[in-house]
């Protein structure tokens, strides 16, 4: 396949880690420009990149520049960051628009991201939940409303414009190197909080693992919406011991009490709408996914932990020396003296 002959691919939310991995995996095969609201994302010069609000004018004319054949949409903006109000109008405002002009300029595949938080997390979650499932997050907590608004609105364009070719992905906890999400910061700390008498089922997949997930899904273009995970899963006092994290214990009756707790404290990784998530289990079942596209994950949880407690015994070490050469320059200047 010669340049010329190669496909042409958008992929947002590019000053990511996930979007990072991503366009390295393209680019051999694609013509890529990336996009996001943040910064402009150096990635080299062999792919254009953009700093571009989806609801300003200057958005249009990067399709209008360039004809894609597809979108990869990986920029969400989770809910830690910013107001309710200016996520709602970047996660679904921002989508729509998106939607759009793919339909105008006729983009003919179209991946989005979503996430498992949709589900919400319940006491009367099944054990494992499938694509049909309701999404009850908005029922549970204002801050996930435009999480579901954003599939709503998704799921509209799926079903009434097929062309498009709609393929929707809900992955569990995407961890490992350079994750900066609530989940990442957590694990990547020295203390993590845990509800006392709890701790639910979770899943882990490995960045590298979503990042092919997402290239294979582009790849295939088999239309639908799939949750993405690995086959095994972990209760999170157990990830927390075998990424190396010091558990501290945080009342959880009555019910306000941890919620109320993790606003005031602002508790690394476990925000206040997000407290349910580490008190019930929302596991999601992987297994159309994985029929439709031949998907295996190539990393266990054991390696991401493991990531994360090599990280610690890094900087441990790091601080150690620290201290030493401190010491040592403190007894040579006490020595001068």
């Amino acid at each position: 396949m010669t340049e010329k002959e190669k496909p042409k691919v958008l992929v947002t939310g590019a000053g990511g880690q996930l979007a990072w991995q991503t366009i390295q995996r393209l680019k051999n095969n694609y013509h890529v420009v990336a996009i996001d609201f943040r910064r402009k994302a150096d990635l080299g010069d062999d792919v254009a990149s953009y700093r571009v609000d989806f609801n300003k004018r200057s958005f249009e004319d990067i399709f209008r520049e360039h004809s894609f054949d597809g979108v990869i949409h990986l920029g969400r903006i989770g809910s830690d960051i910013s107001s309710a109000f200016y996520r709602y109008n970047a996660n679904v405002l921002g989508t729509q628009r998106l939607l759009d002009l793919c339909l105008k300029y006729k983009v003919g595949r179209v991946i989005v991201l979503s996430t498992f938080f949709v589900y919400g997390a319940s006491a009367y979650n099944p054990a494992l939940l499938t694509e049909d499932m309701p999404l009850k997050a908005s029922n549970l907590s204002y801050d996930l409303v435009d999480s579901v608004e954003l599939e709503n609105v998704t799921a509209i364009y799926l079903y009434k414009h097929p062309n498009l070719n709609i393929t929707v992905l809900r992955p569990c906890n995407i961890a490992g190197p350079r994750i900066g999400n609530n989940i990442g910061r957590l694990l990547s700390g020295r203390f993590a909080p845990v509800l006392m008498g709890f701790s639910p089922m979770m899943q882990f997949i490995h960045v590298d693992d979503m990042a092919d997930a997402v290239v294979l899904a582009n790849d295939k273009n088999i239309p639908g919406i799939y949750n993405v995970t690995p086959e095994d899963w972990i209760s999170y006092t157990d990830m927390l011991e075998k990424c190396g994290c010091v558990k501290v214990p945080v009342p959880s009756i009555p019910g306000p009490i941890p919620r109320q707790l993790a606003r005031r404290l602002k508790f690394k990784g476990m925000p206040s709408h997000l407290v349910n998530y580490f008190k019930y289990p929302v596991v999601i079942d992987g297994t159309l996914f994985k029929q439709n596209f031949g998907f295996e994950c190539q990393r266990t949880t054991n390696d991401i932990a493991e990531y994360y407690h090599r990280r610690k015994e890094k900087e441990g070490f790091v601080r150690g020396l620290f201290l030493n050469r401190s010491k040592k320059f403190g007894r040579r200047a006490a020595d001068n003296i």
